[in-house]
C-alpha cells in the first residue's frame, strides 16, 4: 500500500491524450472570452480532450475558489469573501446558445461564505439558460449547501432536469478524503431531500475508487444511494492531481469496473457509468439520460455503455 511519499505506476489503460484540436481551441477561447470557469480544467479532468473536442464542457459557477479543502481535489481552496458575478447566469446562457448543444452540466465550487451556499445563483442560472435555450436539458452537480433544505428548495424549484450531488467515497474514508464539513450522512440527506421536494426530479451521484475502499463498502454505498432514491450513478478511478493530494492505493482494472456496473444495475439504478476514466459529469451517459428524460426509452433498460471507451 503506498504511503504519502510514494506513487503507484499508472497502468496502460489510463494513458490520456493531451488536449488539442481546433474544436478544443474554439471551446477554450469561447469560455475565456466570457470569463467562465470549467471543472474540466480546474479539477484536471482526464476526459478534457474528448469532451472539449466534442464541443461540450462542464461549466463551473461561482468562480474558481472553493471554501473547502478536500484532499482529492485540485480546485483552488481559499476565501472568496462573498464575491459573485451577477452577470454569470446571462454569460452562461449566451455561451450555451452558441454551442449548439442539447445537454449541459453545470457545477460549482463550495461557497460556504454565501448565506445560501450559492443556491439562488444556481437557480437563476437554470432559469436564464432555459429561457434562452428552451430545448436544452440541464444537469446540475451541486455542493451540499450545508444540508440547508430551503437552499435545496431554490434549486429544485428552478426545475433542472437532473440534480447530482457526489458522496465521492465510502463512509469510512469520508473524513480522510473530503473536507470535514462534507459528511457522508449529510450528502445522503441532500439527495433524499431533493426527492422529497420533487419526486419526479432525477438524481445522480458519483464514487471515486482506488482510495482503499473494500468491495463490500462500495456495494453498501450503492445500497445507501438507492435507499434515498438516486437514479444515476457513476464510478471512476481516483487519479492523484499532485503530490500534495492523497495517493492512489490501487488502480482497478476495466473488468472490475464492469462488474460494479452490472451490480449497480441489479440494485436498481436506471443508469450506471463505470470505468477508469469515468467522472461525475462524464458525457458517456448523456445519450441514455437524454433519451430517458425525453421519453424515448423505458426506465431500467440496460444502457450497456462501455464508459471506459
Amino acid at each position: 500500500m503506498p504511503t504519502e511519499g510514494t506513487a503507484l505506476k499508472k497502468p496502460d489503460w489510463l494513458k490520456i491524450r493531451p488536449p488539442g484540436g481546433e474544436r478544443y481551441r474554439r471551446v477554450k477561447a469561447n469560455l475565456r472570452a466570457h470569463g467562465l470557469h470549467t471543472v474540466c480544467e480546474e479539477a484536471r479532468c482526464p476526459n478534457l480532450h474528448e469532451c472539449w473536442g466534442g464541443g461540450t464542457a462542464t461549466i463551473m459557477l461561482l468562480g474558481g475558489v472553493c471554501t473547502r479543502g478536500c484532499r482529492f481535489c485540485a480546485v483552488t481552496s481559499g476565501h472568496p469573501q462573498g464575491w459573485v458575478d451577477p452577470l454569470e447566469p446571462w454569460k452562461v446562457a449566451r455561451v450555451l446558445s452558441e454551442w449548439n448543444l442539447d445537454y449541459v452540466v453545470l457545477t460549482s465550487v463550495a461557497r460556504d461564505d454565501l448565506p445560501d451556499g450559492g443556491a439562488s445563483h444556481f437557480a437563476q442560472t437554470v432559469r436564464t439558460v432555459k429561457q434562452k435555450v428552451p430545448h436544452m436539458l440541464i444537469e446540475l452537480l451541486i455542493p451540499d449547501f450545508r444540508g440547508d433544505r430551503e437552499a435545496l428548495r431554490k434549486v429544485v424549484e428552478a426545475k433542472p432536469d437532473v440534480i447530482g450531488h457526489n458522496v465521492e467515497t465510502v463512509e469510512r474514508l469520508t473524513p480522510k478524503v473530503r473536507d470535514r464539513r462534507a459528511r457522508y450522512e449529510q450528502s445522503l440527506r441532500v439527495l433524499e431531500t431533493i426527492k422529497e421536494l420533487d419526486p419526479t426530479r432525477y438524481t445522480k451521484s458519483s464514487l471515486m475508487l482506488g482510495l482503499g475502499e473494500t468491495e463490500e463498502e462500495v456495494l453498501q454505498t450503492m445500497r445507501d444511494l438507492r435507499s434515498v432514491g438516486v437514479d444515476f450513478l457513476t464510478l471512476g478511478q481516483y487519479l492523484r492531481p499532485t503530490r500534495k493530494h492523497l495517493p492512489v492505493v490501487r488502480y482497478l482494472p476495466p473488468e472490475e469496473f464492469e462488474r460494479y456496473r452490472r451490480l449497480g444495475e441489479e440494485l436498481g439504478f436506471r443508469y450506471v457509468a463505470a470505468g477508469p476514466l469515468v467522472r461525475s459529469s462524464y458525457r458517456a451517459g448523456e445519450f441514455f439520460i437524454k433519451s430517458l428524460i425525453r421519453g424515448k426509452v423505458e426506465p431500467n433498460v440496460e444502457a450497456n455503455v462501455q464508459a471506459q471507451e
